[in-house]
């Protein structure tokens, strides 16, 4: 008689499918792998079973006990876990009840894992004459200023996250054509597209340069004691491009929090605020789920304008009477 299959087992076989039929990193794995430990510590506290119990065994009550539990769960602070942290456990025990429905090994029906309300963070974006003040405070005369000038102009124009503007070589970028194709979250390729004026400054910033190494933009201050000819030993890290774009952004007097992310998200509302189809912007932005480019919506609808300018905005004979 076949014994039947425990969770633990179950788990290594999801995971293993994660990296090889999902292309997940192996860092979103491990993450998984620990966000599953998790339930299954709580599901043997709150069942009374070990660890080694069988997927029947994840019942509507065990699931209502855990979210309870993860509700109230504290940190060494005292802080509870935030919606969104309580959000990633969930979507990690419904990734493994999917894999369990699609082997067809009985289980608790994966819908039931609803995910609690989130509250999104306000976007914070740039618009376009500010966008502006911040390229003018680039000084580029020089090599240094040269790069720092091709890297806001990537960031802005072709709407990169810094991890994937780190890892751009001389060769993945075709100038002429304006378009190369990156390898975002999920190890997802995606096609990025620039502007001529983003592709002169990255041109002027390679022909300044004297060197042969790969990476496409490189720290300046590192030139010594180093043998590695990959060049990777320059290459700029996210937390150098992150206090280039703080400076200049500083520089022009910009008040609100500036970071290469906040590029990225003047790079989406600049799209839709000229007319560009959501769809559009969710392909050139790699994001996965529609539901994640939405958070641009409500500060570019035109539609939301044209409402308030036809129907709360003041006629001259009103204005005229307030004024005296």
């Amino acid at each position: 008689m076949n014994q039947p299959l425990l969770v633990s087992e179950l788990i290594g076989d999801f995971l293993e499918s994660l990296e090889i039929e999902h292309g997940r990193s192996v860092k979103t794995t491990e993450n998984y792998r620990r966000y599953l430990e998790r339930f299954f510590d709580l599901a043997s506290e709150i069942s009374g079973k070990d660890y080694d119990f069988a997927p029947a065994d994840i019942t509507p009550e065990l699931l209502r006990k855990y979210r309870l539990a993860l509700n109230r769960e504290v940190d060494s602070k005292g802080e509870s876990l935030k919606p969104i942290t309580q959000s990633y456990y969930l979507i990690a025990l419904r990734g493994f009840l999917k894999y369990l429905a699609k082997r067809g090994i009985n289980s608790l029906d994966p819908s039931l894992v609803e995910l609690p309300h989130v509250i999104r963070k306000q976007v914070t974006f740039l618009h376009f004459d500010e966008v502006e003040r911040l390229l003018e405070q680039v000084d580029t005369s020089t090599e240094t200023g040269l790069r720092d000038r091709a890297i806001i102009e990537l960031l802005f124009s072709g709407g990169l996250r810094v991890s994937e503007l780190v890892k751009l070589n001389r060769d993945s970028i075709n100038l002429d054509r304006r378009e190369f194709i990156v390898r975002g979250k999920g190890s997802k390729d995606r096609p990025v597209f620039i502007s001529p004026a983003a592709a002169d400054w990255v041109s002027a910033y390679l022909d300044e340069r004297k060197d042969t190494l790969a990476p496409l933009f490189l720290n300046n201050s590192r030139r010594q004691g180093e043998v590695n000819t990959s060049g990777d030993f320059r290459r700029l890290t996210a937390r150098s491009i992150e206090r280039i774009v703080e400076k200049y952004a500083r520089l022009a007097g910009i008040t609100k929090h500036v970071s290469p992310h906040t590029l990225r998200h003047s790079f989406a509302t600049d799209l839709l605020m000229n007319g560009a189809d959501i769809r559009s912007v969710q392909t050139m932005l790699g994001h996965a789920d529609i539901s994640t480019t939405q958070i641009y919506t409500h500060v570019t609808d035109p539609h939301l304008k044209e409402v308030h300018e036809r129907f709360h905005t003041d006629t001259d004979e009103e204005a005229k009477t307030i004024k005296n």
